[in-house]
């Protein structure tokens, strides 16, 4: 028969042992709470005039970047995170009477700049849209074309922005991504995160190009729809 003193003290040596096993088990960090997204920048809330500076359609070389997202006469456009509408009106340019631009932004000033330099310049084929952080807010299938020009870094749920871009495009529609490479936080994102998120939201790559500005920092990604 056992005896209990004994029985007793086993007990007692494996608790011991169990709970000293235990405190030098490293303790794990919390998870991520659900939803959590990487680093942005703040979206950009000053003088809207700034990127009108002489020599930045030469420095983006931007008819070459219409060029291969097809913008053409009778095309339909999104500039997402239009700002001033420096792109807008290029765009506008190019598509002419009978195709559209969309200057979609969440700022509701970068709204009105827009608005007022469509009139100013008679380009009546500019629709401009107050959109949701996360959300374009395009009608369906109303574009051929989508640019989010310096803007991704900004977006702080880019995969869901691009999901709901998705019910917007029509066939073969393309969305090109020009940003400059950076941590999130500092006005640019790494090309491969913009390349991950968009594979999430549905995407997948056409081509990448490095043509944007001679220092090499900027990137061009063009995607459409899997």
């Amino acid at each position: 028969m056992l005896n209990p003193r004994v029985i007793a003290l086993a007990l007692s040596m494996f608790l011991q042992n169990f709970l000293l096993a235990s405190a030098q088990i490293p303790a794990q960090p919390p998870e991520a709470p659900p939803g959590e997204q990487r680093k942005t920048s703040e979206p950009y809330t000053g003088d809207l005039s700034v990127f009108d500076s002489p020599g930045r359609e030469d420095r983006l070389q931007i008819h070459r970047v219409m060029d291969s997202l097809g913008i053409a006469p009778g095309k339909s456009v999104a500039d997402i995170g239009a700002g001033s509408g420096w792109f807008t009106v290029r765009a506008a340019r190019r598509v002419g009477g009978s195709g559209l631009v969309y200057a979609v932004d969440i700022n509701p000033e970068a709204i009105r700049y827009v608005g007022e330099r469509a009139r100013k310049e008679q380009l009546q084929n500019v629709k401009t849209i107050l959109s949701q952080a996360d959300n374009p807010l395009l009608p369906a299938s109303s574009v051929d074309a989508v640019l989010l020009l310096k803007t991704y870094h900004e977006v702080a749920r880019p995969v869901v922005l691009l999901e709901n871009l998705r019910a917007a495009l029509r066939p073969g529609a393309k969305v090109g991504v020009i940003d400059r490479n950076g941590n999130g936080e500092n006005h640019g994102v790494g090309r491969d995160v913009v390349i991950r998120e968009a594979k999430q939201a549905g995407y997948k790559l056409l081509a990448q190009f490095d043509f944007v500005k001679g220092d090499k920092m900027d990137y061009f990604l063009v995607f459409t729809e899997e």
